[in-house]
């Protein structure tokens, strides 16, 4: 399906318990943003709330760090957007499974608390890095295509782009306090293909 999460382990002796673990841990954390902020989020409350031991934990996710940006990627990942021959067609894809993902409780305020600790004193910031890389990767790849097929100007700063494609719902949510809509959406689908677009 367009725009769904890849999920690239396959099954194999033991997988459905781990992925009960896995699964009952994230959403734990995400419910615990949710419902009292980053600050309640510590390996005592996940465990308790997610029926699971500490050292299951730990041997997934070594620090918080870890495991809340595994929660973040849980609500907010990879995507994945078949080619459609235009690229209008697939930013929209792009930009509408950020808005649904955005628009789901807690969102706000679990992205506000993964920015915030990733700019704490002592914050893997390479972590971050990476997981802003692999969130980014099908908009980068949608404006290669697009270069390729000859709707996207050569000459683009790919990068650059994909950062005008990700931060407006972002600021949207956390800096201006707003849900973002599909007419937000429908705004930022204009813009962007305008910005980007080959000479005619």
């Amino acid at each position: 399906m367009a725009g769904a999460q890849t999920r690239g382990a396959e099954r194999g002796p033991g997988r459905p318990r781990e992925e009960r673990v896995t699964g009952a841990v994230l959403s734990a954390v995400v419910e615990l943003v949710t419902e009292q902020g980053m600050g309640a989020v510590t390996m005592d409350a996940v465990a308790a709330r997610a029926g699971v031991s500490k050292p299951a934990i730990y041997r997934r996710w070594p620090t918080k760090q870890d495991l809340v940006i595994a929660a973040a990627e849980s609500r907010i990942g990879v995507l994945s957007v078949p080619d459609l021959g235009d690229f209008r067609a697939e930013l929209r894809v792009v930009l509408t499974a950020r808005l649904e993902a955005y628009r789901m409780p807690g969102s706000d305020r679990l992205l506000a608390g993964l920015i915030g600790a990733a700019a704490e004193v002592g914050a893997d910031r390479a972590e971050y890095a990476r997981y802003t890389e692999r969130i980014t990767s099908e908009t980068r790849r949608i404006l290669e295509r697009g270069v390729a097929r000859g709707d996207v100007r050569a000459d683009i700063d790919v990068r650059a782009a994909a950062t005008l494609v990700a931060a407006p719902l972002l600021f949207r949510l956390i800096g201006e306090r707003e849900l973002p809509d599909s007419q937000f959406v429908d705004a930022l689908v204009d813009l962007v293909a305008r910005a980007v677009a080959s000479p005619a």
